[in-house]
Parts: C-alpha cells; structure tokens; sequence
C-alpha cells in the first residue's frame, strides 16, 4: 500500500483491475457504458439468474432501445416482452421510470444518484450502480447476495 493512498482506494483499484479481466462479457457491458442498458439490465437481474436475463435481454433492449420507446409502448407489449422473467412489477416499474425520465430528464437516464432513486422502482443499489457502472461515479452499492 502506497503511503499516498488510502487503504481503500488501494483494494477499489485492486478489485477494478480484477474485474477489468474477470468480467463475463455481457451483452449491457458496452463501452462506452450505456446508462439506459444498464437500468434494464439492473431491473431484469432484480430477483432472476442472470443466465435468464441473457435470454430475454437482446429481445427487449433490441424493442425497447431508449427510454422514449418504453415510455410510449403499451403496457401489454412491454409485459409481452418481459415474459419469462416473473415478478411483472418490475417490467411495471421499468416502464413507469421510462416515463419518468422522458417526462422529467428529456428522455435521458438522470446523472445524479438522487435523481436516479427518484425513479420508480429504483432503489439505493440499482442508483448506485447504475452511477458507478455506466456514469464512473464512486458510489458505494452493497448486493446481499
């Protein structure tokens, strides 16, 4: 440990040089990161393996590619293609945060952890990493997992 960084800037460059070549490649990790695809990825993992988002996830981020085409979608199309995952309130969810950053953000995945929380469905850890994953902010996100 150098004696000019903290101990735990230390292991969060360690972990991140780690996961840098241990990642599985996963079809939302593009670089740049895409905030949009990784609050569907976030919402579609909620409670699922991810080998079951893998399934669903191109076909629903190939309909639904921004969060103006979610927002104007039917909510029986959007159930449609959410079949398979369960828990449908998440797809509800998801289509009522799409709504939320059309009408409130522009149609843009807000930049600020607050403003992201305020989304439906968005709680403390998918905020913080949708922050730190694709908008590089240091936020802390714990998974009991």
């Amino acid at each position: 440990m150098s004696r000019a960084e903290p101990a735990d800037r230390t292991l969060a460059r360690a972990v991140e040089r780690w996961f840098a070549g241990a990642a599985r490649p996963l079809p939302w990790r593009t670089a740049p990161r895409d905030p949009w695809a990784s609050l569907v990825s976030e919402v579609m993992a909620q409670q699922t393996q991810i080998s079951r988002v893998l399934e669903r996830y191109p076909a629903f981020i190939a309909r639904f590619p921004t969060p103006r085409a979610l927002a104007e979608a039917a909510e029986q199309e959007v159930l449609a293609h959410w079949k398979g995952m369960g828990y449908y309130r998440r797809a509800r969810l998801l289509h009522a945060a799409a709504r939320a950053i059309v009408e409130r953000h522009a149609g843009r995945v807000p930049g600020e952890v607050s403003d992201l929380r305020a989304l439906p469905g968005v709680g403390r850890y998918t905020a913080g990493a949708i922050a730190s994953i694709a908008l590089g902010q240091a936020e802390a996100i714990v998974d009991g997992n």
